[in-house]
């Protein structure tokens, strides 16, 4: 045990109860301080509560009085994080009390600021012998909302996207049925093989999105610039024609590649020139270009065609969303080519983002990694990422 110490001269010393000098012989300083000694059950309770700090959900315990005994770090960020929780920490106290006293509470609260969000919160009684009090989980479900609305959406977009062609299908094999005159049987049996054609469309980028989502069957190459701008435009250019767009691609920087999967790239680069042809008028150009970035390069493709309102451009890379219903079905379109780009610009580290003015036109911009190759080159590791 430690004595208080004694000024002598002009330097304290610790001196034992035996006489001996605790000071460093060396340095002059103190001995270290014994270290604490913890019980068994505080170091479980420490344990226990470093526990629940970690886990997702809040944690509020009352007990049996409805004084307030813990809250965990997730209930701490929930409850009194901002102006709106303290409505939800109204809510938790006022459900803890009805547990206090037996019974058990659940409810889904709505907040709005700063940010919309929803709180699954649940009290329960603590019931076992000599516990006592409750306990309540809060939970934000926000996110599990939002993929569920996201869900439901596909379901029914699905089952309509699907209905129509399907529905046509039905229709014309009916009238077809019984039809004698020639010339009308060829014009109906045209319409059968394009609503075949587009209902094929459909079932194919549906494939796609979902393997792209997925990211599974990746076949990672460098692929040159040049290549892949090129084997997206061409298979195009036909159609274009036939609409009377000319398609341009200005001089391509050499000596770049993409590393990534080469079937998903061409198929992001080709849905963004067949949307520009989509949405141009007749004689309107559409231009493709790259402009080399460090570490990446910007692959953009302008059109002049009718533009996007600014309520649409958050939304247009969402599934069989359409700016224009009736000119996306009069040309074929499915309304998934988008939404792919977005998740091949994901896979690979990049994004896909979009400028428009109404009436003049949009310039689609896809930013993804690239490397040279004029030195050989290499596929990056999953640590190197875009500027």
């Amino acid at each position: 045990m430690l004595r208080p110490s004694r000024r002598v001269g002009q330097r304290n010393s610790a001196v034992a109860a035996d006489g001996r000098d605790l000071r460093s012989a060396d340095s002059g300083q103190a001995a270290p301080a014994p270290p604490v000694v913890v019980s068994a059950e505080h170091a479980e309770l420490l344990r226990m509560k470093a526990a629940l700090d970690l886990i997702g959900e809040g944690v509020v315990v009352y007990d049996g009085q409805g004084n307030l005994v813990f809250r965990n770090a997730p209930a701490e960020r929930y409850l009194s994080s901002g102006p709106s929780d303290v409505l939800a920490a109204q809510a938790v106290a006022d459900m803890l009390g009805h547990a206090c006293a037996g019974e058990y509470r659940e409810q889904a609260l709505e907040l709005v600021s700063p940010t919309r969000r929803t709180l699954s919160i649940r009290a329960f009684p603590l019931t076992e012998p000599g516990s006592g009090g409750a306990v309540a989980v809060v939970e934000d479900v926000s996110e599990r909302q939002r993929l569920d609305a996201i869900r439901r959406d596909f379901v029914a977009n699905v089952s309509h996207e699907l209905k129509t062609p399907v529905g046509a299908l039905s229709l014309l094999a009916e009238i077809l049925d019984g039809e004698e005159d020639g010339e009308a049987v060829v014009r109906l049996a045209r319409r059968i093989s394009t609503e075949a054609e587009r209902l094929v469309r459909i079932i194919d980028d549906l494939l796609d999105l979902s393997r792209i989502e997925a990211n599974e069957d990746s076949q990672r190459e460098l692929v040159p610039l040049e290549s892949l701008i090129g084997q997206a435009v061409e298979p195009l250019r036909s159609v274009a024609a036939s609409l009377d767009i000319p398609v341009g691609v200005e001089a391509l920087p050499t000596g770049w590649a993409i590393p990534g999967d080469r079937r998903d790239l061409v198929s992001a680069v080709k849905n963004l020139v067949d949307n520009a042809i989509k949405y141009s008028e007749p004689g309107s150009p559409v231009t493709i270009r790259a402009v080399v970035r460090p570490g990446a390069v910007d692959i953009e493709v302008v059109d002049r065609g009718v533009g996007i309102p600014q309520r649409d451009r958050e939304r247009i890379f969402e599934r069989f969303y359409r700016v224009d219903r009736a000119r996306s079905r009069t040309t074929g379109g499915t309304g998934l080519g988008l939404s792919i780009v977005r998740h091949v610009a994901a896979n690979h580290g990049g994004s896909v983002r979009v400028e428009s003015v109404e009436g003049e036109g949009s310039t689609f911009t896809l930013h993804i990694r690239a490397v040279p190759v004029a030195d050989g080159g290499h596929l990056p590791t999953g640590e190197e990422v875009i500027a």
